[in-house]
């Protein structure tokens, strides 16, 4: 799993990466004004239904069910499968696009009551709206493109998808002036890009499993199957994306700059989130569903301690720099021009609160896949409604006290209630049996923990000393340099810890793709 780990990881990275000068880009080109408001409601409205609906629902229901279906039916009942779906799916989205499209100014008077009906940024929106909802039939397609891929452990083009959606807005960006405003600019690069997007993961389609056609609309018992798992999934995205409107509205009542510091806090600590978290999540479900398919219960759950293990050792490091470092990584990354001291104190507490929850943000897509791989959605659902729930009721409590910070501490407390009742439910099923080599990887991981804190502690009094407080680029250089502390701190503590042979291995299965195996039980490094 290490190198479709890296794959997706390194791919979700630079769309992180594209996706930043994206955004400086859209400010420097639109701004802060009426088209820039326009834009981003009409950004919002597909966005919010690909959450629910596309990535999060259905590969959550689609993914294991088709695993399952190659794994004991082989390639014909496989695509059989694939073209029902697909075409209950493009029926489904044809209907919602008409309706979108007919009722484009009453969504807009719900999404965005402060745009009133007749004004400039009304109108503006709702003709940018009825250009990028045509993206979610697009990205609908995507998703099952690469749903269908990811279950053959074919990551690569699902994963580069979403670096065209931040190439084709700046490609149009550019070219503003040839557009009516530069909100449309940037609305027919969301369009583009969905072409675009359709066009690479479906090619990869064509050249490994054929894509898919239309066919007759029969609910067989594979389909039934597949539509009882994703009606819970729908329910629990749309229950998550209710929790980020929830964060908005009551993020809207704190004083001036709350809403910046949480903005530029997210930014950051989704980063491990994306790129370790959900790498890791999306490899280890077809992963497992396909050993359970055929039968290897023990290996789907080799497959999850390792997935479990190994974003572990990843996150660590994050944490523990998050969590001692957040007001110099917000000096070195933001300090210029108007975002001042103040600014990054601000936005790193809001970072340290977050961070209280990074562990189990990063690991519930590998724990969530003990259900997913089985078909049960419904179980995750439970845990995660009851987690917004909590996390809803915290950020209320103590949006007073703390400002930002306990929305942002609100939101680590939810995860860990998300996280915490998943493993129970699963350890209450029999489907979760974590091995003692998983159980020793942890504390030896808090270990190594430990003596990062420590050397970062005690770094950064030296580098502090070493580098005049008048010098220019700082706080870039200071962070450099305790990233080269950390970096050669940790790596040597993982060293000693697990042992070279142990590292060696895993050097030597990702240079010859072999599958993992379990090193010797008694390791006398």
């Amino acid at each position: 799993m290490l190198g479709r780990i890296a794959t997706v990881g390194g791919l979700t990275l630079l769309s992180r990466v594209t996706g930043f000068l994206r955004d400086i880009m859209l400010a420097a080109v639109l701004g802060a004004g009426p088209v820039a408001d326009a834009f981003f409601v009409a950004l919002r409205l597909p966005n919010h239904f690909r959450a629910i609906f596309a990535e999060g629902a259905f590969n959550a229901a689609f993914v294991p069910a088709y695993a399952r279906i190659v794994k004991q039916g082989g390639a014909d009942p496989a695509r059989l499968f694939a073209d029902r779906v697909f075409t209950m799916l493009m029926a489904a989205e044809a209907v919602l696009l008409a309706l979108a499209l007919a009722f484009t100014p009453a969504v807009i008077g719900l999404l965005a009551p402060g745009f009133a009906s007749g004004t400039g940024r009304f109108d503006l929106a709702v003709e940018l709206t009825r250009i990028t909802f045509p993206y979610l039939v697009l990205v609908s397609l995507v998703t099952l493109y690469g749903g269908m891929l990811n279950a053959v452990q074919r990551f690569a083009s699902p994963a580069a998808a979403p670096v065209l959606l931040n190439l084709s807005m700046m490609a149009t960006l550019s070219l503003a002036a040839f557009f009516p405003t530069a909100g449309h600019a940037a609305a027919w690069g969301v369009l583009v890009a969905g072409v675009l997007e359709v066009l690479l993961v479906g090619a990869d389609v064509a050249r490994r499993t054929g894509l898919p056609r239309f066919s007759g609309l029969v609910l067989d018992d594979d389909v039934k199957r597949f539509f009882k798992a994703l009606g819970p999934a729908t329910v629990g995205s749309a229950g998550l994306q209710i929790a980020m409107f929830a964060d908005t509205i009551i993020a809207s009542f704190l004083p001036a700059g709350a809403l910046s510091a949480l903005y530029y806090a997210d930014r950051l600590y989704q980063l491990p989130v994306g790129v370790i978290g959900i790498a890791v999540g999306t490899v280890v479900l077809p992963e497992m569903a396909s050993r359970i398919a055929g039968g290897d219960e023990a290996g789907a759950r080799e497959a999850q301690s390792r997935a479990v293990e190994l974003a572990l050792l990843l996150s660590v490091p994050c944490l523990v720099a998050f969590l001692l470092l957040p007001d110099l990584i917000m000096l070195a990354l933001f300090s210029r021009g108007a975002f001042t001291a103040a600014d990054a104190a601000a936005a790193g507490a809001t970072l340290a609160a977050y961070s209280v929850g990074l562990l189990p943000f990063v690991l519930i897509r590998s724990v969530t896949a003990t259900f997913l791989a089985r078909g049960d959605t419904k179980t995750p659902v439970k845990a995660l409604l009851a987690s917004v729930v909590v996390n809803v009721a915290l950020k209320i409590a103590l949006m007073g006290p703390l400002s930002q910070v306990g929305l942002a501490l609100a939101t680590a407390v939810g995860a860990w209630v998300n996280f915490l009742l998943v493993v129970w439910f699963a350890r209450r099923a029999g489907l979760l049996g974590w091995d003692s080599r998983l159980m020793r990887s942890v504390a030896r991981l808090a270990i190594a923990a430990a003596v990062l804190a420590v050397a970062l502690v005690a770094g950064e009094r030296v580098v502090a000393a070493l580098i005049d407080p008048g010098q220019m680029l700082r706080h870039e250089a200071s962070l450099a340099a305790l990233a080269l502390i950390g970096a050669a701190v940790y790596g040597l503590a993982i060293a000693a810890l697990f042992g070279r042979r142990w590292l060696r291995g895993l050097a030597r299965r990702r240079n010859s793709g072999a599958p993992p195996v379990p090193p010797p039980a008694a390791d006398p490094h």
